[in-house]
């Protein structure tokens, strides 16, 4: 509807049929026509009672009565479910929802035109313009416009997310969203987040627990796909009285694809790219009373050079290494691959010794591009995929590190 919001009742009009006042001569000559041309029984001013008629039928006004909830310059207003327009005697036919900064409140009317509701949620803090238009039987327009102020969460929660804004990534990065607070509603909080991929595949959310949310394609990205994160949390209740503080949208982009399978029978890692075997590297894994893993693990952190101690994932004075080299850590409980300096260069490729990780020949102090290790984490980004087979130990939790490869598409969707 063009022009300014029209308040209460409109009035609809037509364009009425004026009377161009004649000049006297003129008149008379058509007074005397009519006088002598006879055979006209119309009574005078018949015309112009007509014209009343007509006129008081064009500017009754609308029977349509539009009805906003929350009431008009509300305070502290509901985040859901609060916001409703209705309309009586009519159907709606416009509805418009925006905030201070023009952002518009998607909504649908339903069928029949008797109501609007909104399809998301409201930001908290914010408020609101409404607009609405019904029209009655005979089309006539009746129009509403109201605000209001929604509500000041005393306790919020923030999701902190991975990968990073405008990173790129290898082929099995998941997103993956820690909250700050136990969700105790998940399914208002995921419909508040929509992750698209371009080129378009399906890819669907898997909570671990009530603070943990993934969403993962059923199988590793496509390379080259270009990943949008939207998180609309802002005004979300997550648990009772706590809301979500937060409205971001991340992208990211899915780099090469490399995925290395380590056979820890073999002692072997074969790394393949785009398909074809880049290089096969000795290495040592998990020794018989400390084996590695099986599964497909995704790098999630590289360092150069970075401290293990034994006594922080349960092996207690075992040992204490204050500059493991080339370190990519493939499990939160401490799986990592990455360069060993302290085993024999015999070890690599014939035997398992270590304490659960994947070891790669290498120097102290990473200053040597030349090694087995320094040429693994130069050729490896976060996301890239290590799976390691033929190992004596159970397959690795799907929550362990972000590794919910290990679950099929039925149980990550179930």
């Amino acid at each position: 509807m063009n022009g300014q919001p029209i308040s209460g009742a409109s009035v609809r009009t037509g364009r009425r049929r004026g009377r161009t006042a004649l000049p006297a001569l003129a008149m008379g000559a058509l007074l005397l026509v009519s006088a002598c041309g006879g055979g006209s029984e119309r009574p005078a001013g018949g015309g112009a009672e007509k014209a009343e008629d007509a006129a008081k039928v064009v500017s009754a006004a609308s029977q349509a009565v539009v009805t906003v909830s929350p009431e008009d310059g509300a305070k502290a207003v509901a985040t859901s479910g609060a916001l409703k327009v209705s309309a009586g005697r009519g159907r709606l036919t416009e509805v418009a929802v925006k905030d201070d900064r023009g952002n518009a409140v998607e909504g649908r009317i339903a069928a029949g035109g008797a109501s609007w509701e909104p399809l998301q949620h409201l930001a908290s803090a914010t408020r609101y313009q409404v607009h609405a238009v019904a029209e009655d039987t005979e089309g006539r327009e009746s129009a509403k416009d109201t605000t209001f102020t929604t509500l000041v969460p005393e306790n919020t929660f923030i999701g902190h997310y991975t990968p990073e804004n405008g990173s790129t990534v290898g082929v099995g990065m998941p997103v993956s969203i820690n909250f700050t607070r136990g969700i105790t509603d998940p399914e208002a909080v995921e419909r508040a987040i929509k992750v698209t991929a371009e080129p378009s595949v399906p890819i669907e959310g898997h909570w671990f627990g009530n603070d943990r949310l993934d969403f993962r394609p059923e199988k590793y990205w496509a390379a080259g796909t270009r990943v949008t994160v939207r998180l609309n949390l802002d005004g979300v209740e997550g648990r009772p009285g706590v809301y979500g503080k937060q409205a971001k949208t991340v992208s990211f982009t899915i780099g090469r694809s490399q995925v290395s399978t380590v056979d820890a029978r073999a002692h072997t890692m074969k790394v393949v790219r785009d398909g074809r075997l880049l290089k096969t590297i000795p290495i040592t894994a998990g020794a018989p009373s400390t084996t590695t893993y099986n599964g497909q693990m995704v790098i999630s952190e590289k360092y150069e050079v970075t401290r293990m101690n034994g006594a922080t994932v349960g092996f207690s004075g075992e040992y204490d290494i204050k500059d493991v080299p080339h370190a990519m850590r493939l499990s939160t409980s401490g799986t990592f691959i990455h360069g060993n300096y302290w085993a024999s260069r015999g070890t690599f490729g014939s035997a398992n010794v270590s304490h659960g990780c994947v070891g790669l020949r290498d120097v102290r102090g990473a200053h040597d591009s030349g090694t087995p290790a320094a040429w693994m984490y130069d050729n490896s980004i976060i996301g890239d995929v290590v799976v390691v087979k033929n190992s004596k130990d159970k397959q690795i939790a799907p929550d362990n590190g972000l590794n919910g490869w290990n679950m099929s598409w039925a149980e990550w969707t179930g």
